[in-house]
């Protein structure tokens, strides 16, 4: 038997006294690649940050590694995890490649950044197919460009565990499918991969399992397709779809027009 190496019970938080998130429980594993979906206002960027450790005041329970993530030394807990936001905004004029190489900065023992680094920062790069543009600034990219090198910059950890806040959203569909086909390399490769989507063909393709929010609560979580039902889909998205049989295996989605 495996064990999680992300476990979290009854997991809540709320904002200002609103609640935003309760009862979420799951344990995860090395070599999973685990899929959050909802409606908008589920509760999914909120859990993400709580495993990532941006929100220390959650209630409940959220381990990593057996240990409280708010218990972690955030520099030790940046060299086993690493987190991928929405989106990420520069004042400055770094560089794509400098911004990649802040990846690699809960490593550096100096000012200077070892052959080690770079290594990391070029394979990082060319793995999401942003290395043509490291020279350029950060700034003048466009949304989906930006997203490759924020990607890139976490792979450049090295991590163990590697979260992902909506990676595709501003992506071309060739993107897409290939940040997806790298995301399931890398969990085959023995890193736990939780990723927040609103694609769900996407998460019916690429990912083992589904965690389902709706309202800041549990829905379900389980393998992909007992979670990614029609009925499901009607009950939390509010949407009539049907799945239909691919030619090579699996399922997709269509939804009624």
């Amino acid at each position: 038997m495996v064990t999680a190496l992300l476990e979290f019970r009854e997991a809540g938080f709320a904002y200002n006294g609103t609640r935003v998130l309760e009862g979420a429980t799951a344990a995860l594993s090395p070599g999973e690649l685990v899929a959050i979906v909802g409606p908008n206002g589920a509760g999914k960027s909120t859990l993400l940050s709580v495993c990532a450790g941006l929100q220390p005041s959650y209630e409940g329970s959220c381990l990593y590694a057996g240990r409280e993530v708010r218990d972690w030394n955030r520099r030790e807990f940046a060299r086993e995890v690493a987190f991928v936001p929405q989106s990420l905004r520069m004042e400055f004029p770094f560089t794509c490649e400098q911004v990649v190489m802040m990846g690699r900065a809960p490593f550096g023992d100096g000012l200077f950044e070892s052959e080690e680094d770079f290594r990391e920062a070029e394979r990082a790069m060319e793995l999401t197919d942003c290395a043509a543009f490291r020279n350029r600034d950060f700034r003048a990219l466009s949304g989906g460009e930006r997203q490759r090198v924020v990607l890139a910059s976490a792979i450049a950890q090295r991590p163990r565990v590697l979260l992902l806040d909506e990676p595709t959203t501003f992506l071309d569909l060739k993107h897409q499918l290939l940040i997806y086909g790298l995301l399931r390399d890398l969990r085959k490769q023995g890193l736990l991969v939780v990723t927040v989507t609103h694609d769900l063909n996407l998460a019916l393709s690429f990912a083992g399992r589904v965690l389902m929010l709706q309202g800041g609560r549990q829905r379900a979580c389980g393998a992909v397709e007992e979670v990614l039902t029609p009925a499901a889909i009607r009950d939390v998205f509010e949407v009539e779809c049907a799945m239909i049989p691919q030619p090579g295996g699996g399922q997709w989605i269509a939804y009624a027009r």
